[in-house]
């Protein structure tokens, strides 16, 4: 098959991001070929220590959001550590951050001092609020940006029950992926006109526009012709249907798809009978009532039977999988989306492919997840400095490296 270089290849990235959010963003982008410079302060990512081998700095969520980056550790409150930093953007596509603008810029580290540096730069800022309005100087995490964005209520409508967080970093990989495109964006507008910007990536107003996306309604219109809520997103009846001998999900949303399903239980005169079922409006406000009904009739049959009858009428079906049967998946294995690689300092870990497939054909670059400080003697060399500089910075605190490199770190190249 042709190969052809990663699509961010020859993009630097200098990512001062930690935690979630950013390094999400940053991940992909190394996934495609840039060159991501993962900046630490001494104490490094705080998700290094977060799980088992969290003692070795390089536990499962870290390892999960820092493949593909070079780890060089800056002291950004020392001088030395800062004009590291200062050096390595001169010659940088990006700069990525997820701290609040206020500590970049009490560090010198702004857009108008960064941009007369290198006016090419795209600074990306993924942080809490808009600097608009008078949320700015707060700080976010994906608990409270849930919170903030009316999360943990819509789930306690759907659910009937008080409300609680969705149990998984939606707000972070959710604004993680929006900052991606907007930094890929960012470029092609660099390419255009010549010369960088800073954008903003604000966590809250793009955690409002998912949320109401779906769940404005009725208030969308002046004056409102209804109330907030999706009415079929909300129905403590959308869950999983149990089986006679397990849980699945069918999906029954058209048309077609409900004639086809009434047909397949013995109730194909419901179709043109049942008022409920005119149309997608009707099924829609009584949604509750005709998502109990397919429940009742799920529950006197198998999975497998359900997955050969609905297979056949072209309703979609899926039978619910457990986090363990996940990684047992056969589609998922035939297309090679788990690969078990050896880590020098972990030993032998799973990895999750980088989900888009490139039809041409890529030659990508593999990296580990680096060990705190692991490349910073090698991206000071890049930078310019020379041995004895180095070696000042190690001694003075405002950079370090492990004791040891192992040198199966560096990149090769994988399938």
């Amino acid at each position: 098959m042709e190969t052809t270089a990663g699509a961010m290849s020859g993009v630097r990235v200098v990512d001062l991001t930690s935690v979630f959010m950013g390094p999400w963003a940053t991940q992909m982008l190394g996934d495609l070929g840039a060159d991501v410079i993962k900046v630490e302060a001494p104490d490094g990512d705080c998700t290094r220590s977060i799980g088992p081998c969290g003692e070795a700095n390089l536990g499962p969520l870290f390892l999960g959001l820092n493949r593909n980056k070079r780890s060089i550790v800056l002291d950004l409150k020392r001088p030395a550590g800062r004009e590291a930093l200062l050096r390595l953007v001169e010659d940088a596509d990006v700069l990525a951050y997820n701290i609040r603008p206020q500590s970049m810029e009490r560090l010198g580290l702004d857009y108008d001092t960064l941009a007369r540096i290198n006016p090419r730069l795209v600074y990306v800022g993924m942080f809490g609020f808009s600097q608009r309005g008078r949320y700015a100087p707060q700080g976010a995490y994906d608990d409270l940006i849930q919170a903030a964005t009316a999360v943990p209520e819509v789930v306690g409508m759907a659910g009937e029950g008080a409300p609680r967080y969705v149990p998984l970093t939606i707000a972070d990989r959710s604004v993680g992926t929006y900052a991606f495109g907007v930094i890929c964006a960012a470029l092609f507008a660099r390419e255009r006109s010549g010369v960088g910007q800073r954008v903003d990536v604000p966590m809250f107003e793009t955690m409002v526009s998912h949320v109401l996306g779906d769940h404005l309604y009725g208030e969308t219109f002046v004056p409102a012709k209804g109330s907030f809520g999706y009415p079929r997103l909300l129905s403590a009846q959308r869950r999983p249907y149990r089986t006679s001998d397990g849980y699945a999900c069918c999906v029954i949303y058209t048309d077609h798809q409900w004639h086809a399903f009434l047909r397949v239980v013995g109730k194909e005169d419901l179709y043109h009978s049942d008022p409920r079922l005119k149309s997608i409006a009707t099924r829609t406000a009584y949604v509750n009532e005709l998502y109990s009904m397919v429940s009742d009739e799920i529950a006197s049959r198998t999975t497998h039977e359900w997955r050969v009858v609905l297979g056949e009428a072209d309703i979609p079906f899926f039978k619910l999988h457990t986090l363990e049967s996940l990684l047992d998946d056969p589609h998922l294995k035939e297309i090679g989306f788990f690969r078990e690689t050896d880590h020098p300092a972990v030993g032998r870990i799973r990895e999750i492919a980088m989900p888009s497939e490139w039809r041409g054909g890529t030659e990508r670059k593999h990296r580990h997840a680096p060990g705190l400080g692991e490349n910073s003697r090698e991206i000071l060399r890049e930078t310019g400095y020379a041995e004895a500089e180095i070696d000042s910075l190690m001694s003075s605190g405002a950079s370090c490296e492990p004791a040891s490199v192992p040198p199966a770190t560096a990149e090769h190249n994988v399938s």
